[in-house]
């Protein structure tokens, strides 16, 4: 883990997206963060010590389906597939299938496997599986504000976490698509996917993939803009989530960091301010984790 310095975040950003404002200063109190996302070994290591069942491997219960057709009813997660060309950028559901079986050992589904990977993000975690391997390990799961001033590495306001270029001297910082979203990706950056944790350069603080590669959990609820400290709160509704099924805002919380399917023509969320909802119980092929203490 990396020691975390205490000090004033300047949280969010103006530029790009609406959730992320407004921007204000939030104090931050000394932590350590994990070096980079917890990887297949580390959570096969887990599994291999206790047992323990992911949501997306359980059964699914028909209350909670109402009018589901019973045969679809099975345990699997959702897995991102390219479409064949252009389509409409409004509608995540061309690009996102649910798959039965796909689970975090067998990503894209049964008969795929992470064996080549150990050394990948895990993904395929719900915000509980990802807890529950958390205080297995002796930490937590850290807060928004924690996570964005750990990604920052001591840059101030800057766009990215290493400053305000995207491609500095034209080195490639980060893990995200290159192409045209969602049907070609070309790789530039070396892979298509996931990439082993420590590919790209860390941040200022020594931290790797806090931003692309995947999506984080924090602990944080998901409200549609930063809520204040001392400013009242006025809820003007959640925003539709669109990673994932929908669901009550008190049951979303927040993602940070975007992921290797961030692209500039459709989410340009691989920034240390940009944040997502995401359903609790949901997981997918782009959203991992990282611990904090």
């Amino acid at each position: 883990m990396i020691a975390i310095p205490a000090g004033t975040l300047l949280i969010g950003s103006a530029e790009f997206y609406a959730d992320e404002g407004p921007v204000h200063e939030r104090d931050v109190a000394e932590f350590e963060l994990d070096e980079h996302p917890v990887t297949n070994g580390d959570y096969a290591a887990f599994v291999a010590a206790t047992g323990y069942v992911t949501v997306a491997e359980r059964e699914l219960d028909p209350a909670d389906f109402v009018g589901a057709d019973p045969d679809d009813l099975v345990p699997g997660s959702m897995v991102f597939t390219p479409t064949d060309g252009p389509v409409d950028l409004d509608d995540w559901r061309r690009w996102w299938r649910w798959q039965p079986g796909a689970r975090w050992s067998e990503p894209e589904g049964p008969g795929s496997s992470i064996d080549e990977r150990m050394r990948h993000p895990v993904v395929h975690v719900s915000f509980e599986d990802a807890a529950t391997y958390a205080a297995w390990a002796g930490k937590r799961l850290p807060t928004e504000t924690e996570w964005e001033w750990a990604a920052r590495g001591g840059l101030i306001g800057a766009r990215f976490a290493w400053g305000n270029e995207e491609n500095p001297r034209d080195a490639v910082m980060v893990n995200r698509w290159h192409g045209s979203f969602p049907y070609r990706n070309t790789g530039s950056d070396g892979w298509v996917g996931t990439s082993p944790v420590g590919t790209f350069a860390p941040n200022g603080y020594g931290l790797f993939d806090m931003t692309g590669n995947t999506w984080e959990w924090t602990t944080d609820f998901y409200t549609p803009r930063h809520v204040v400290p001392g400013v009242p709160r006025v809820d003007a509704g959640a925003r539709a989530n669109l990673l994932g099924p929908t669901a009550a805002p008190d049951a979303r919380r927040v993602l940070k960091g975007g992921s290797h399917l961030c692209s500039p023509d459709y989410c340009l969320r691989y920034r240390p301010a940009a944040r997502s909802p995401q359903s609790e119980d949901t997981a997918m092929t782009h959203l991992g984790f990282r611990c904090a203490r």
